[in-house]
């Protein structure tokens, strides 16, 4: 079943199939180094849209995105290292954060005020805010091989999982968490038993993990590799039968060479379900699991997408371009351009089809 979202098949299809990037918008004053991360407030009950952007340049930087799909900065954080990852409270009133410092630091958006909440002994890779009883958490995912939890009024980790090797990318869908690490170890925790690995497995893809995103639903999860393959996995061995792999992110083959590009980031629509790839060949791409089906590709936008969000009600998608290292130093430039930029989902974009399977 790996050739059946491959973009390279795709490419033939009819052209409704690709995407149009002219209403896309690119925010002002944007981090001065690579980008590592974005997170939209997630408050169903906020008017507004806030997008955090976390950068090597040691900020997380707030905009507020105003009607007219434009941003302006609203205020940041600055931090001790270059911030690796950040995510937006259910209230949208915090921002938190981790990087090579080795804290976790939230910013309280309604104050300006920073505040340390975690420490480990390794930079902090991933930072994933959750809640526990109606209490406001955090689970910071380090090289140290430990996730550790916080509750920010305690200063010290109210819990902790040791996991097999280094946290490369975590997420959090209600009380689903999925830890990637090095070797490709994959762990499952459910969160009402937040110390105890409910499962561990091998990524079913051959090369490194780059990152792990969870269903809308919770019942499983995405997985991206360096190698320009997706995975998509159920949480459940009842629903294994589910389970499946694709290629994506790679260049028509030439000369019995194929280019392939690693996947950066997964993001999964608020209310459809679908999710969107993104990668080091500049390019995005928008999916239906369930159908199996790809719903559209984008043209390169001229650099490595590094990181990609949708905000709470799935109308605008965003993602980063910045130099990803994936070709090491020197491939780095320069004129390489970082950014951030906003594309306004129209509703056939990220629409599930109809799976024919099912008439």
């Amino acid at each position: 079943m790996s050739g059946l979202f491959s973009t390279t098949a795709a490419s033939t299809a009819a052209s409704n199939t690709i995407g149009d990037l002219k209403q896309d918008k690119e925010l002002g004053n944007p981090p001065e180094d690579s980008i590592t991360a974005l997170s939209f407030n997630p408050n169903p009950t906020d008017p507004k849209d806030f997008l955090a952007v976390a950068s090597w340049d040691k900020k997380v930087r707030i905009y507020e995105i105003l009607s007219d799909g434009s941003g302006q900065p609203k205020c940041q954080m600055v931090c001790d290292g270059p911030v690796f990852s950040c995510d937006f409270a259910k209230s949208g009133d915090k921002v938190i954060a981790g990087g090579a410092d080795k804290q976790g630091n939230y910013i309280d958006l309604t104050t300006g005020q920073k505040t340390q909440f975690a420490q480990h002994d390794m930079p902090i890779k991933s930072v994933r805010y959750f809640e526990a009883n109606g209490v406001p958490m955090a689970a910071t995912g380090s090289w140290d091989k430990t996730v550790k939890y916080w509750d920010f009024r305690a200063q010290a980790p109210i819990g902790q999982l040791t996991v097999q090797e280094r946290v490369y990318s975590m997420d959090v869908r209600d009380n689903l968490l999925v830890i990637g690490t090095a070797d490709r170890y994959i762990s499952v925790v459910n969160l009402r038993e937040p110390t105890k690995l409910y499962k561990t497995v091998q990524s079913p893809l051959k090369w490194q993990t780059r990152v792990v995103s969870c269903f809308t639903d919770s019942q499983g999860f995405a997985i991206g590799s360096i190698e320009g393959r997706c995975a998509i996995q159920y949480v459940e061995d009842k629903d294994a039968s589910l389970n499946f792999s694709f290629k994506c992110h790679r260049d028509p083959p030439q000369n019995n060479v194929t280019n392939v590009y690693a996947v950066n980031d997964i993001s999964f629509h608020p209310q459809h379900g679908t999710f969107s790839t993104a990668g080091s060949d500049g390019t995005f791409h928008f999916w239906d699991k369930d159908a199996k089906h790809r719903l559209k590709g984008y043209p390169n936008v001229g650099g490595s997408i590094v990181a990609t969000t949708f905000n709470k009600t799935g109308n605008i998608f965003a993602y980063a371009t910045s130099y990803d290292w994936s070709k090491g130093y020197q491939g780095n430039s320069a004129t390489y351009p970082t950014k951030v930029t906003l594309h306004p989902v129209l509703p056939d974009e990220c629409k599930p089809r109809p799976n024919p399977k099912k008439r």
